[in-house]
């Protein structure tokens, strides 16, 4: 059984026991780092189990995927460098994304 969800903009396709990386999510920001958090994701796209396929317009009624936070991290640092030629300007950034870790545990639909 998988589904697929959407969640900071972007598709997962996931399944009982994954663990992925996504944006952060609001309802798992807190100040304790060693709680683990409940999350839900409502917009699950498409559901796969032995009875078939469900594929939503946009999104399947009724389906849920749960899910617990397991850690808050940060991805791997982006070089954001930018340069004009001749004219001596170069700009050199960096950036790392907050993500959170979330363990899937059940997927509903």
């Amino acid at each position: 059984m998988y589904a697929v969800i959407e969640t900071g903009g972007k598709q997962y396709r996931v399944e009982p026991g994954d663990v992925i990386d996504v944006e952060l999510l609001a309802e798992a920001r807190d100040d304790a780092e060693d709680k683990e958090v409940k999350i839900s994701f409502e917009r699950v796209l498409m559901v796969s189990s032995d009875k078939g396929v469900q594929v939503g317009s946009p999104t399947v009624a009724g389906a849920k995927v749960t899910g617990v936070k397991v850690a808050a991290i940060r991805g791997p640092k982006i070089d954001v460098f930018k340069m004009k030629r001749r004219k001596g300007y170069r700009s050199h950034n960096g950036h790392r994304q907050d993500l959170h870790r979330v363990r899937i545990d059940k997927i509903q639909g």
